[in-house]
């Protein structure tokens, strides 16, 4: 019996101030986010969901919505599925101009394994397999969407796929709007797929 498991990162963000919002609340999708919320949409529309389920946060409610609404489902919430904690969220964190210019936010960066800067990642993979774990049991023999976050949806896949939690970040194979499926066979995951529909 196959399950699918569609882990959603939810599309682009408005935010003319290049903050790092992590769990602020309030942050909406952009005008393109939209866009790549209805993409995801489309893609997965003759699909053969039995739930659609995401993070608390707005911008992962709003990249749900038009999914449930292709498959006339309500969007539950699982708060295993919310961003990631980080020390530096609120401030700008670009290269050159951010936060991690101040030396006082340099012990912050002490360790990149565990990270020192935020939510270890053991932590996120915990939650995150919970979340998959409870959608698989849901939606057994069918498919299901959970709509998350960049870090989150990366972790958990390594996590499942048996990798190591720590990683670059810009190696993240987890572009906004993206699906990463997760494809069960009974209880053991035997395959993952990546796309992004709106082409990225």
């Amino acid at each position: 019996m196959q399950t699918r498991i569609h882990l959603i990162r939810h599309g682009e963000v408005h935010n003319p101030d290049g903050i790092l919002y992590g769990r602020i609340p309030g942050f909406r999708l952009s005008e393109k986010g939209r866009a790549q919320a209805v993409a995801a949409a489309e893609m997965l529309a003759d699909a053969d969901i039995v739930a659609v389920i995401a993070s608390p946060l707005q911008r992962a409610q709003e990249t749900a919505a038009p999914i449930a609404a292709r498959h006339d489902l309500p969007v539950d919430t699982d708060d295993n599925l919310i961003e990631s904690t980080n020390v530096f969220e609120g401030k700008r964190v670009s290269p050159g101009d951010g936060a991690w210019r101040n030396p006082r936010y340099w012990w912050q960066l002490r360790n990149p394994l565990t990270p020192t800067w935020g939510e270890p990642y053991a932590e996120i993979a915990a939650r995150m397999a919970t979340a998959v774990d409870k959608a698989r049991s849901r939606a057994a023999g069918h498919e299901v969407v959970c709509v998350s976050h960049q870090l989150p949806v990366w972790t958990v896949r390594q996590h499942l796929s048996g990798n190591r939690l720590w990683h670059d970040p810009r190696r993240r194979q987890c572009d906004v709007g993206s699906v990463t499926t997760l494809i069960y066979d009974g209880d053991r995951l035997v395959d993952v797929d990546y796309r992004v529909p709106s082409g990225g």
